[in-house]
């Protein structure tokens, strides 16, 4: 099955997620290089140099196409005056054509949390997930001790379905992770498609 292409910017009501640029760098230093912003996810704090290189590698990918591959898109606040400004990027994983499966991920700056933007920023990634690329089932994966993380999870319309307990060594330690999941018909109910 081949898939149009995704376009860009995909827009939300306050919103504009697009893929990331070089120019893009020092908006995303300003978080990704926050030790309390990268306690929950794989990555090490990150410089400049850390950035550009997941920019024009990793990052570059703008469209999915099989299985395998992920999509990071920047976001950014669609009204913004100014220079538009990239307050955080999500990301998308599809993980098996056969199974219909995917994964949806988030990283927001700290200094615009508690408006909703990462909600709304994984919805419109969950809106690519079933209507671009109609998968089946999407999951989130969330350390036990990201209770933030877990909370939007919950907002978006997924179930805990799994406490895995020390199933993972992470920065350190074992770590507990907790399992969200959401199916296609499910978000097609909350969604209103």
């Amino acid at each position: 099955m081949s898939l149009a292409p995704l376009a860009y910017p995909i827009r939300t009501s306050r919103l504009a997620l697009r893929p990331l640029i070089p120019d893009d760098a020092d908006d995303l230093v300003a978080y990704r290089s926050r030790p309390d912003v990268c306690r929950w996810v794989p990555s090490s704090p990150m410089d400049r140099a850390d950035v550009l290189t997941r920019i024009v590698g990793v990052w570059a990918d703008h469209q999915l196409t099989d299985e395998g591959q992920s999509l990071t898109l920047g976001i950014e606040l669609a009204d913004e005056a100014s220079r538009p400004i990239v307050i955080g990027d999500a990301v998308l994983f599809w993980h098996s054509r056969e199974h219909a499966s995917g994964e949806v991920g988030y990283v927001l700056n700290p200094d615009y949390g508690g408006h909703g933007y990462a909600t709304e920023a994984a919805r419109a990634m969950l809106d690519v997930a079933f209507g671009h690329l109609h998968l089946h089932r999407v999951t989130a994966r969330v350390d036990a001790r990201n209770h933030e993380s877990q909370r939007l999870a919950l907002r978006l319309g997924m179930r805990q379905e799994a406490h895995l307990v020390e199933n993972e060594w992470f920065k350190g330690g074992w770590s507990d992770e907790i399992d969200f999941a959401i199916l296609d018909r499910e978000w097609g109910l909350l969604s209103g498609r």
